[in-house]
C-alpha cells in the first residue's frame, strides 16, 4: 500500500542529513505529481510531524544575535552569505511539508498540496545548488554555525494554518523577494557565475512560493468571509517577531500577488517597537 502524503512529509522532516533530506523531498515530489498525473493520486492522508525537524549536528544553531557577521566583500564572507542562505533553503524544505502534514484536519482543495509540494521540491532544489557553490569555494554546508530564527516561526504557528501563510510564504520569503537582487549583484561583482546563476534560479521560483501563500490565505479568507488584509495584520502582529524593513520589491511583491496595502501599514507600525530584531 503506498504511503500518503502526510507520511511521505513525515519522512522528509524526520530525515536529518541535508542532502538526503531533499534528495527525499524531491523522490516524494515526484511521486505525488506522477500520480496526479495518472489520475491516479495518492491519498493525503494524516500523520504527526515533530515539533521541530531532523538536523544534521552540524551546523551548531545559535541565538541570532550570536551568528558573526562577516563582510560580503572578502571570499570567507561570501562563503559566510552562502551558508545562511543554504541553511534558510534546507529551512524551507522543512516549512513546505510541514504545512502538508501538520495541517491535513483542515479541508483543503487538492490544488493547496499540489502547490506546496512543488515549492518543497523546488526548495530542494535550491539548497542543493547553494551546497553546490559552497564545495566549489572549498566549505560545505555545516562548516560555520547559523541559526534557527525561522523555524520558531514555523513553532508558534504550529496550530494556525492562516498564521504559518501569513509568516512564512507571506512576510518570510516574500523579504527574500526584497534582499535576493542585491545578493546577487554582490557575487555578480565577484565574478563568482555559480553563486550569481543559483540566485537567479532561486529568485525566480520564490515569487511562487509567495504567491501560493497569497492565493491560500485568500482563499480560506474567502471561505470565512474575512477580509485578508484586516485578518493579515493581526496576525503578523501577533506571531512575527520582528520590523518589516523596506525597501520593499513591491514589482515581485506584485508579481506574487502582495499589495503594498498589506505590507507598509506594518512596517510602519513595528518599525516603532524596540529591539525588534530584522529578517532571517
Amino acid at each position: 500500500m503506498s504511503p500518503s502524503l502526510a507520511e511521505m512529509a513525515v519522512e522528509v522532516l524526520t530525515t536529518a542529513d541535508g542532502r538526503a533530506k531533499t534528495a527525499l523531498s524531491h523522490a516524494h515530489a515526484t511521486r505525488w505529481q506522477d500520480a496526479r498525473a495518472a489520475g491516479e493520486p495518492l491519498a493525503v492522508g494524516a500523520a504527526s510531524p515533530p515539533l521541530r525537524p531532523a538536523r544534521p549536528e552540524k551546523p551548531e544553531l545559535l541565538p541570532p544575535r550570536d551568528v558573526p557577521r562577516r563582510r560580503t566583500g572578502s571570499p570567507q564572507g561570501r562563503i559566510a552569505l552562502l551558508h545562511a542562505l543554504a541553511h534558510i533553503e534546507l529551512n524551507a524544505v522543512d516549512l513546505h511539508w510541514d504545512i502538508i502534514a501538520r495541517f491535513t484536519h483542515v479541508q483543503m482543495p487538492m490544488g493547496f498540496y499540489d502547490d506546496w509540494v512543488k515549492s518543497a521540491d523546488e526548495e530542494s532544489k535550491h539548497f542543493n545548488l547553494l551546497c553546490d557553490c559552497l564545495e566549489a569555494a572549498g566549505s560545505f554546508y555545516g562548516a560555520l554555525p547559523a541559526h534557527a530564527f525561522m523555524w520558531r516561526a514555523a513553532e508558534d504557528t504550529a496550530e494556525d494554518l492562516l498564521g504559518r501563510l501569513a509568516v512564512v510564504p507571506m512576510v518570510l520569503e516574500a523579504r527574500g523577494l526584497d534582499v535576493t537582487p542585491g545578493m546577487m549583484a554582490i557575487f555578480e561583482k565577484a565574478g563568482e557565475k555559480l553563486a550569481t546563476d543559483a540566485l537567479r534560479v532561486i529568485y525566480a521560483e520564490e515569487v511562487g512560493h509567495v504567491a501560493y501563500g497569497v492565493k491560500w490565505f485568500n482563499w480560506l479568507c474567502g471561505r470565512d468571509g474575512h477580509d485578508p488584509k484586516d485578518v493579515f495584520h493581526g496576525l503578523v502582529r501577533r506571531y512575527f517577531r520582528g520590523a518589516l524593513k523596506p525597501p520593499f520589491n513591491e514589482e515581485k511583491r506584485a508579481e506574487a500577488g502582495l499589495p503594498p496595502d498589506f505590507y507598509w501599514p506594518l512596517a510602519e507600525v513595528l518599525a516603532e517597537a524596540p529591539g525588534t530584531a530584522g529578517f532571517r
